[in-house]
C-alpha cells in the first residue's frame, strides 16, 4: 500500500499533464471533424465577404433562386449548368451591388421613385418593355400602356411574380447606379490642350537613323542559363503580374457510357413497333403522351419557316418530304439529332402570318373594377350597336378598355404563333385566326370579359401545317452504363497512386483510351473542359490532396477516374508555373548582355558591325514617332524612343539598346519637324476623351481589383 501511495505522490503531476493533453487532443479532433465549428461558435452562415461586409447564406440562397427562376422564364432548360450560372450571376451582382453601394453612399447618390419611374416609362425604357409596348408599325413606345400593365400586374399577380418583378427592378436600379457612377468618372476625364499640343509636336517630328542589329536567335540558348533563383527573384519583383486564383489540375481517364449500336437498334425497334398504331390512330395527341415521346405534342398550325422552332428538332433535310405528305400520312422513322422520329401530317391550311385587329373590352373582373356578367353583356351589345352606327373605335377604346390598347384605338397585331400560344384567350384566337375574315366583327366572350372584335387585315397569308411528332431518343441501356462503370472501377482499383495511375493508363492506349488533363479548375466551377458539367466532381477534386486518385464519377456521358496533379493556392504564382512566362524574358536579357559584351565600347557603327562579324549597317528614313514604321523597327519602342531624343541628334547612342527581337547600335543622323495638317486640337481632345471613356466603361472591375473579396461559395454550392 505504501508503494502505491509513493507512486501516486511521485507521479501525480505527470499523470495530470498526460490526462490534460489527452483531453486537448480529443477536443481538437472533434473540432476538425466538425469543420472547426467548436472554435468558431457554430457553422458560418456567410458565403463570402466584400471589404468586410458579409453576404449571408440565407439571403444569397434567395438571390440564386430568383436568378434560376428568371433564367427559366427566359427559356433556359433546368440543369446543373443553369444552377451554377445562377450562383455565378447572383454572386457577381451582389459583389457589384455592395461595391457600388459603398461608393454611392460616400457620394450621396441614390435612385428615387421619380427616377425609377423615368427608367421604366421615360425616353429610354428597358429593351424588354420597349419591345412589348411599342407600336409594331411606328415603333413608338407606349409608356402609358406599360405603366397600366405593370400596375395591373402588381394588383393581381401572386407573390412569386411580384418577387420576380422586384428582382427586375433591383437589377434596373443597379444598372442605373452603374451608369451614374460611370458618367461621374467619365466627366472627370480631361485631356488638357497642352498635352494634345505636345503630342502634335512629337508627331510632327521625322527622323533618319542608321543602325546595326544582332538578333537574339544568333545566340544559342545553351550559351546562357536561367536559374530557378532568378525566376523567383523576377516574380518577387513583379508580383502584380503573376497573380493566380485558387485552382486544381487533374489527369483523368474517361470510360464512355454513350449508347452502343445495340442501344440504337433497341430504340429503332421500339419506334418501328409503334408505327402501325401511330399510322391508324385518330388521336395523335393521346398517342404521343401515352407512349412517352421525347417531343411534346402541339395542336397548333405553324408556317414552314417556324416548324424547326416549334418542334425543336426537325431536320431541314426531312422538312420538305414531311410537308408534302398527304393528310394523316406518316413519314419515318428518321434520325433527327440523337432520336428516331415519326412525323404525321394531321392537317394543313392557309393562315395569315399575322393578324391586325381591334377590340373594345368590357371586363368581367369585378375585383379590378369590371362588371357583372349580365351588365357587361348589355354594355358590349350597346357598344356593338354604337360602332355600327358610326361611333369612334378610338373614343370607345379609351373609355372602356382596361388594357394597354386604350391608347391605341383598341388596335393590336398578333402573329399566328402568338394567337395559338398557351395563355392567349382561345375564343379570341379562334375568331381572328380561323373563323373570321378581314372586315368582319363579332362579340366574343373570354375569361377577361366581353370583346367586340374587328378583324382589320390578314398579313402575308401562307400555308400552315399541323404535324404530330413521336420521338424516341437513343439512350444508353443500364447494361451499357454498368459496363463503363465496371471498367472505371477496375482502373481505379489498379491506380492507387500517380505511378500506378500512369502505368494503368498506358495499358489502355491500345484500346483507344488515353489519359487526358484538365487544368485551372476553380473552386466554384462545375464545367470540366472536354467532359461536361458536374459540380459534385469538382467538389471531390477539392476534397482530395495532390496525388490522390478519386473514385469513379459520372460526368456527362462518361465514368471518369481522376488524379489530382496540381494544387494552386490563391496568391502569387510559384516559380515553376511562372517559368514559361519569365524564362523567355530573362533569356533575352542574358543574350543581350552577351551581345553587348561582344560589341564592347561603342564608338562608331562600323566598329560595332565589325565586332559582330561584319553585320550590315541598315538605315531607316522618314521615321515617324507615331504611325507606320519599317518592318525592321515595328516592335522596337526603345529604339524609336532613342531615335527621337534630341540629345542624340547627329550622334551614335553610346549604349547598346536591348530591343524586342535583338540588340541595336543606333546612330541618329537627323531629326526634323514637318507641318502637321491634322492638328485640330478640339477634335483631338474629343477623340481622346471618347477612347478613354471606352477604356473606363466598367468601373466595377476597378473596384473589384481594389477590394478585399473572400469567396466561400465552394463550401455551400
Amino acid at each position: 500500500m505504501s508503494v502505491i501511495q509513493q507512486i501516486q505522490e511521485k507521479y501525480a503531476k505527470l499523470m495530470a499533464i498526460i490526462i490534460a493533453l489527452a483531453l486537448i487532443i480529443f477536443v481538437v479532433m472533434l473540432a476538425f471533424e466538425n469543420g472547426g465549428s467548436l472554435f468558431r461558435g457554430g457553422n458560418s452562415t456567410s458565403v463570402g465577404k466584400v471589404n468586410g461586409k458579409s453576404i449571408e447564406q440565407a439571403e444569397f440562397a434567395n438571390m440564386v433562386e430568383q436568378q434560376k427562376n428568371y433564367m427559366i422564364q427566359q427559356g433556359y432548360p433546368q440543369s446543373e449548368a443553369l444552377t451554377q450560372q445562377a450562383v455565378s450571376n447572383a454572386w457577381n451582382m451582389e459583389v457589384n451591388r455592395i461595391l457600388l453601394e459603398t461608393e454611392m453612399k460616400k457620394l450621396g447618390m441614390q435612385i428615387g421613385k421619380k427616377e425609377l419611374g423615368d427608367i421604366l416609362y421615360g425616353a429610354n425604357p428597358p429593351a424588354d418593355l420597349r419591345q412589348r409596348f411599342s407600336d409594331p408599325e411606328t415603333g413608338v413606345y407606349n409608356a402609358q400602356a406599360a405603366k397600366q400593365a405593370i400596375d395591373n400586374m402588381l394588383k393581381t399577380a401572386d407573390a412569386k411574380s411580384k418577387e420576380q418583378f422586384n428582382l427586375y427592378l433591383n437589377s434596373l436600379e443597379n444598372m442605373r447606379l452603374e451608369e451614374k457612377y460611370t458618367s461621374l468618372l467619365n466627366n472627370s476625364i480631361n485631356f488638357p490642350r497642352w498635352l494634345i499640343e505636345k503630342q502634335n509636336e512629337d508627331n510632327s517630328l521625322m527622323a533618319r537613323v542608321s543602325f546595326v542589329k544582332e538578333f537574339y536567335s544568333n545566340v544559342a540558348d545553351t550559351a546562357v542559363k536561367v536559374t530557378d533563383k532568378e525566376i523567383e527573384e523576377y516574380v518577387a519583383k513583379h508580383k502584380s503580374e503573376f497573380k493566380q486564383e485558387e485552382s486544381r489540375s487533374i489527369a483523368y481517364v474517361a470510360f464512355s457510357a454513350l449508347p452502343t449500336g445495340e442501344d440504337s437498334a433497341a430504340a429503332l425497334k421500339s419506334i418501328v413497333d409503334l408505327k402501325p398504331e401511330f399510322d391508324t390512330t385518330s388521336d395523335a395527341g393521346s398517342f404521343v403522351l401515352r407512349n412517352g415521346s421525347s417531343l411534346e405534342y402541339s395542336d397548333s398550325y405553324f408556317p414552314k419557316s417556324q416548324l424547326t422552332m416549334a418542334n425543336m428538332q426537325m431536320g431541314l433535310s426531312f422538312k420538305d418530304t414531311i410537308l408534302s405528305l398527304a393528310k394523316n400520312a406518316v413519314y419515318g422513322p428518321y434520325m433527327d439529332g440523337n432520336s428516331y422520329v415519326l412525323a404525321k401530317m394531321l392537317d394543313s391550311k392557309v393562315l395569315p402570318d399575322s393578324v391586325k385587329c381591334r377590340h373594345i373590352l368590357i371586363s368581367t373582373n369585378e375585383q379590378q373594377g369590371g362588371f357583372a356578367d349580365s351588365t357587361a353583356k348589355r354594355k358590349i351589345d350597346s357598344i356593338e350597336a354604337a360602332i355600327k352606327g358610326g361611333a369612334s373605335w378610338a373614343a370607345l377604346a379609351a373609355s372602356y378598355n382596361p388594357d394597354g390598347t386604350r391608347t391605341t384605338a383598341g388596335e393590336m397585331t398578333f402573329s399566328s404563333t402568338q394567337i395559338q400560344a398557351e395563355g392567349f384567350a382561345p375564343e379570341f384566337g379562334q375568331f381572328i385566326l380561323f373563323d373570321g375574315k378581314p372586315g368582319e366583327s363579332k362579340v366574343v366572350k373570354t375569361s377577361f370579359g366581353y370583346h367586340y372584335i374587328n378583324i382589320m387585315s390578314f398579313i402575308k397569308p401562307e400555308q400552315h401545317y399541323k404535324i404530330a411528332y413521336f420521338a424516341r431518343p437513343i439512350e444508353a441501356s443500364q447494361e451499357t452504363d454498368n459496363n463503363a462503370n465496371n471498367l472505371a472501377n477496375k482502373f481505379a482499383a489498379d491506380s492507387r497512386d500517380a505511378k500506378s495511375f500512369d502505368a494503368s493508363a498506358e495499358k489502355l492506349k491500345a484500346e483507344g483510351i488515353n489519359k487526358l488533363i484538365a487544368t485551372d479548375i476553380p473552386p466554384t466551377g462545375s464545367q470540366i473542359v472536354g467532359l461536361g458539367v458536374s459540380r459534385n466532381f469538382v467538389k471531390e477534386i477539392y476534397a482530395a490532396d495532390k496525388g490522390d486518385v478519386l473514385a469513379p464519377e459520372r460526368v456527362g456521358d462518361n465514368w471518369v477516374v481522376a488524379m489530382v496533379t496540381d494544387v494552386q493556392k490563391e496568391g502569387t504564382m510559384p516559380a515553376a508555373k511562372a517559368r514559361y512566362m519569365v524564362e523567355p524574358l530573362l533569356l533575352k536579357h542574358k543574350k543581350a548582355e552577351v551581345i553587348a559584351k561582344k560589341i564592347g565600347t561603342i564608338t562608331t557603327l562600323e566598329a560595332a558591325a565589325a565586332a559582330l562579324g561584319g553585320r550590315n549597317i541598315e538605315t531607316a528614313d522618314s521615321l515617324r514617332f507615331a504611325g507606320a514604321r519599317p518592318a525592321s523597327l515595328s516592335s522596337e519602342t526603345r529604339v524609336i524612343g532613342a531615335a527621337f531624343n534630341m540629345q542624340n541628334k547627329g550622334k551614335v547612342v553610346p549604349q547598346a539598346l536591348e530591343g524586342a527581337e535583338g540588340v541595336y547600335v543606333l546612330r541618329v543622323d537627323d531629326i526634323s519637324a514637318t507641318a502637321n495638317t491634322d492638328s485640330n486640337v478640339a477634335e483631338q481632345r474629343k477623340a481622346q476623351y471618347q477612347q478613354a471613356k471606352m477604356r473606363g466603361s466598367y468601373p466595377p472591375l476597378a473596384l473589384r481589383e481594389a477590394a478585399t473579396i473572400k469567396n466561400n461559395l465552394s463550401k455551400v454550392y
